[in-house]
């Protein structure tokens, strides 16, 4: 028999779902029309809505009491102009709601001016002037959109959903390179400098409630190299980020000002075939703090993650997924022992380190229409927020679970 807790979640659920459809069906039609050459070829506006349910045991990874939770909404609208053979503007917007994970609200994810620069047979150069979208990481440039992500959630290990907005892009310049060689296969190379507002909202959920400042995002660059041979299912990945940030602390903070370097080098590889779809990715990174809990403080730690995912096709309607996935925030304390060593025990150990295994299953009940279910089974809370100062009461488990059930629709 349901609670009233569930029954009220349920509902909710099912509410937002009419809802959220009375908005976006008259918006596909409008999709649909803008997207022909009846109306204009130059036009393109595509959009989604996905709405779930969340639930997680023994964790505040979506919400402080552990409840079901109808918190796992996405809509979007993108749209694009072709300007000129060589010219193009395009952006997308969002509307999120995932609980803990990031604040909600409207953001706009990306809005650019795309100038093909150059093509040839063999060679595109593209450069992005605004606010660019992340095309370095294996899923970082569909992150955003979860028709194309091959999962709910993704994997923490790499894409930590704390740091999704700071993440997505940035605001600057980007280049992108593709190249073909008839003998030695294809190469893309991106390269990215820029930086990203970070709201008082998400400043808190990465440092804490405590923290009345905010975060400033001073400095980003990035730069990928991709590879698929010829004739290969293949297609491997080499990434690297430089990014300092700086805290500036607020009226009656627990913080001090603080100078923050996040330093990240990816490798990761993708197979695709008929059938089988094969990836992972490989972290390591360095995170430096100076000042911030008293003057003189500095804390220089370097992490690494990874994880191995297998997604089978089984027909033109269902897939399965199965994953595995670690984190250590420190490679050098990877059981957590110094952390808890170091704040006295009030960290507890299994905050150095975050390991799951996942399986989820996806059916596409119309073209346009997907159901999609996962469970995730956790050891350890590395990858939960706040980060800076996490909370050992409401994570008080060292073992937990999350399962999630979300209807997606597109245009």
């Amino acid at each position: 028999m349901l609670t009233k807790q569930a029954y009220l979640t349920c509902l909710k659920f099912f509410w937002n779902g009419i809802l959220l459809s009375c908005i976006l069906l008259p918006a596909g039609f409008i999709g649909t029309v803008f997207a022909t050459d009846n109306f204009n070829s130059r036009w393109r506006l595509h959009g989604f809505i996905a709405q779930g349910l969340i639930d997680v045991d023994h964790s505040n990874y979506v919400n402080d009491d552990g409840a079901s939770s109808a918190r796992l909404t996405e809509i979007g609208i993108n749209a694009s102009y072709q300007l000129s053979r060589d010219f193009r503007l395009t952006g997308q917007a969002v509307y999120l709601n995932g609980g803990n994970r990031y604040h909600e609200g409207a953001r706009l994810d990306y809005l650019l001016l795309d100038w093909s620069a150059y093509s040839t047979e063999n060679t595109l150069v593209n450069l992005y002037f605004g606010r660019f979208k992340n095309n370095h990481w294996l899923y970082s440039n569909i992150r955003d959109v979860p028709q194309a992500r091959p999962s709910i959630i993704l994997p923490q290990s790499v894409y930590f959903d704390g740091f999704r907005d700071i993440a997505e892009g940035g605001e600057g310049l980007s280049v992108k390179v593709n190249y073909s060689d008839d003998s030695r296969g294809d190469f893309d190379f991106n390269f990215s400098t820029g930086t990203s507002d970070i709201s008082k909202a998400q400043t808190q959920i990465i440092l804490s409630d405590f923290a009345s400042g905010r975060i400033k995002h001073d400095h980003d660059v990035q730069a990928s190299l991709y590879w698929r041979p010829l004739y290969s299912s293949w297609r491997f990945g080499l990434a690297l980020l430089d990014s300092d940030f700086t805290y500036h602390n607020g009226d009656n903070d627990a913080f001090l000002d603080a100078d923050i370097v996040l330093q990240r080098a990816f490798l990761n590889a993708l197979y695709q075939g008929e059938f089988w779809e094969l990836s992972t990715e490989l972290l390591q990174d360095r995170f430096v703090f100076d000042d911030f809990y008293f003057p003189g403080f500095h804390q220089d730690n370097k992490g690494q993650g990874m994880f191995l995912q297998a997604r089978y096709k089984a027909g033109n309607r269902l897939t399965f997924l199965g994953r595995y996935e670690t984190f250590y925030i420190n490679k050098d304390d990877k059981n957590g022992s110094k952390l808890e060593r170091a704040s006295q025990g009030a960290i507890p150990a299994y905050f150095g380190y975050q390991n799951s295994f996942t399986l989820g299953v996806s059916y596409d009940l119309l073209a346009n229409v997907r159901l999609e279910f996962e469970h995730h089974w956790f050891e350890g809370t590395a990858r939960l927020t706040p980060v800076v100062l996490p909370d050992a009461r409401a994570n008080s488990r060292e073992h937990w679970n999350l399962w999630a059930l979300q209807l997606m629709y597109w245009f």
